[in-house]
Parts: structure tokens; sequence; C-alpha cells
């Protein structure tokens, strides 16, 4: 019989996919083969046909009126990087929060050092909301882009947009939709999002190596990258026009076939039918940790304001203390003394319980630091929409069980 541990570590990398995904890449490298956009040919143009099914399926899901607005990457991070190193201009200043990603941190801090830009974060508190009247307050008359994180891969806190959207006025707004394209409802005319980030290998079902960034029409942004793009070939300057503008070289092809058969996926199921399914097992989860002694969570704890996403540590009271409750947010950790480590911790669930989920600090030191947990991090337990109530169940006892006897 195959090995089937409990996988618990969708915030980085969904698993399994739809079996539609695989199928749709083996059809592109087995009957198709050829490279999109690069010829006249049939096999080329079949191949032109997959990429653009792809781009108006993501169109379709985030309510974006004109695909060719939708840029494919390889990833979140060049799409963030893109609009960063793109967009942004000397003596800009870019306002955001303290619960981003590195993604966002390490290329605003290169651009700091160098005195090109200057950049802020507004505070969160200790649940991962920002403080929107904080975030108001940033704005300077030099702040040309606001970048917010949409939900904490930390601790899937769900950032309030239209709030955000009206706090900075016309600022452009950049969201980072790591966490939440296609397991959380996104429209971007509605909540006027001027870019979005997103990456192709986790809420949206496909496979490493794909994603993709949004840009509202009026928008300009400079190319990281320039050379072939199968257009305007008689001339040296690069295409100015989307999506060749910012596609240059041969893209991930075979990856955008199963990206888009993933976002298909995603469309005849129903994203509020996965968000529901992913709010009842958080739910649940929750729910079975809630007393649970010697186990501190951090984030909203209540799945309507938060991702599928739970992080916790170990801890013990020091004797003679008794705060009154459990959970986070409000928490004051002085009052704690450290349990199990969350490396050890994570060790354990998958040695002995055959659970998959990842401990650290998630590539988001600001966000630890935010919540308190820097520089452990926590033990992160990701849920995704093929995980059953039944998993959720054996988690809760193998963490009930570390916690007790720390086995």
């Amino acid at each position: 019989m195959t090995f089937k541990p409990i996988y618990l570590d969708n915030a980085a990398t969904s698993f399994p996919k739809p079996p539609a995904v695989p199928q749709a890449m083996l059809h592109y490298m087995n009957d198709i083969g050829a490279n999109a956009g690069r010829a006249g040919h049939a096999l080329s143009l079949a191949a032109e046909r997959i990429v653009r099914d792809a781009r108006e399926g993501i169109a379709a899901l985030f309510n974006i009126a004109d695909p060719d607005r939708i840029v494919f990457t390889l990833n979140v991070t060049e799409s963030i990087n893109t609009v960063i190193y793109g967009f942004l201009k000397e003596g800009d200043h870019v306002l955001t929060t303290s619960m981003e990603h590195n993604a966002v941190m390490r290329p605003l801090e290169h651009l700091a050092q160098k005195g090109i830009i200057r950049y802020s974060a507004a505070p969160c508190d200790r649940q991962g909301f920002v403080d929107i009247e904080r975030l108001r307050a940033g704005v300077t008359k030099q702040t040309r882009l606001v970048i917010v994180n949409h939900a904490s891969n930390v601790c899937g806190t769900l950032q309030d947009i239209d709030a955000v959207r009206s706090a900075v006025a016309d600022i452009p707004i950049l969201l980072d939709a790591a966490q939440t394209a296609g397991c959380v409802p996104i429209d971007v005319r509605r909540s006027g999002i001027d870019f979005l980030a997103f990456t192709g290998h986790k809420g949206l079902l496909g496979p490493q190596g794909t994603g993709g960034l949004y840009i509202r029409e009026g928008l300009r942004v400079q190319p990281l990258k320039r050379g072939g793009t199968g257009s305007r070939s008689e001339a040296l300057d690069q295409p100015a026009f989307l999506p060749d503008a910012l596609e240059s070289g041969t893209r991930n092809n075979v990856g955008i076939a199963g990206l888009g058969a993933g976002v298909a996926f995603i469309r005849q199921k129903g994203v509020d039918r996965i968000r529901s399914h992913e709010q009842q097992l958080t739910q649940k989860l929750l729910h079975l940790l809630h007393d649970a002694e010697g186990v501190t969570i951090y984030g909203p704890l209540d799945p309507a304001r938060q991702t599928a996403t739970v992080s916790l540590t170990f801890d013990s009271l020091l004797p003679g203390e008794d705060p009154g409750f459990t959970g986070c947010g409000a928490v004051n950790l002085a009052w704690m003394e450290e349990g199990m480590p969350v490396g050890e911790a994570g060790r354990a669930l998958e040695k002995r319980h055959d659970i998959l989920v990842r401990h650290g600090l998630h590539c988001a030191p600001m966000a630890h630091r935010t919540i308190g947990t820097y520089p452990e991090g926590t033990l992160r337990i990701s849920i995704g929409c093929f995980n059953t109530a039944d998993e959720i169940t054996a988690a809760a006892r193998a963490v009930r069980q570390l916690a007790h006897n720390g086995k």
C-alpha cells in the first residue's frame, strides 16, 4: 500500500492537485509541445489557445475586464518584484504593513538601502490586523504605492481591503494575494485593486513555477527583463503593450496549461464553496484546540476573518499565573515559559503521526515580530480544499498529545 501522510502545508504549496492539472500538463507535453506565440503552424496556435484560455479563466475568476492586463510570471515573488522595480521612481515613498512577507520587504529594503525610495510599515495588532488609522496617517505627498498582504501566510489574518482602499484614497494598491487567490473571493474592480500579484501553486491549485500579475489600465510598469516576445520582431525596443511588454522569452507554457486547469476546476467548483469548506475545517481545528493546555494559537481565531491557516506554539503557564484565557491576539507571552520547540514538534508530527506541517518563520520575520513569535516562529497547520474532517481531528489529537507529554 502506498504511504499517504496527512498533508497540512497548503500555505506553502497546495497538494494534492485536481487530476485535470497533471493531465493538462501531460497533454501539452505529449500532444502540443510547440512554443505559444512563436510560429504560425497548427501546434503553436494550439499552444497559444491553451495559454489564452488560462489567461481568460484567471480574468473571469478575479473579475478582470481585459485578460491582456494579466501577465504570467514564475511566482508571486516575481510579480511583486516587477511592480516594485518597474513602477517606483527615485524619491517615491511606499506604505506597507508590519505583516508582510519577505517577497515584499526584501526588494523594498534593497531600494531603500540604495537611497532610491523610502518605505514605512503601518503597525498591526497581535492578531495581525493593520491599524487603519495609522495606515491613513502614514500616507505622505510622496507615497506612490501601498502594498498589502491580503492574508498572512503566518496566521491567516485577512485584511479589510475595502477599508484599506478608503484609507489611502486614490494611491495605487498592490495586493499580495499569494494566500487568497483561489480560496477567497477577489473582485479587482469592486475593491479598487490596481495591482494583483498571485501565485499558481497555492490556492489556484496549479504547478510550481507559475504565477501572474494584473495591472490596472492606465498604469505603466517597466519590465524586469527584455527580449523576444513574438511580436514587433522588427523593432529593437521592447513592445509597450501588455502582456508582451512583461512576458519576454519563453514562458512556462506547460505550467500555464496546468494552472489553467486548476483555475477551471476552481471556477466549476466555486470559490465560495471552497471557502466554506475550508472555514468549516478551520472552525473544527480551532474548536478542538481551544482548550488544549500548553498550546497558544495565533491570529483572529475566527474562520470568517482568516484563511485556513492556524499557527501555534507550545507554551506552559509559569507557576502561579492564570491569565484566564487561551489562544492568541491578546496573549501576553511574558506570562508563558517555552515548551516544546516548534521545530521539534513539527518533526514529531511527521515521524510519529504522519502529519506534514511547516515550522519556523515562514519567510515573514516582520509578521512574527508583530504577533510576538520571533525568533523561533510557529508551527503552521494550513488546510486545503482536499483535506477532510477526519484529518483535522487526527491533527488536533496529535497536537494535544505533543502538548501534554511531548510525544
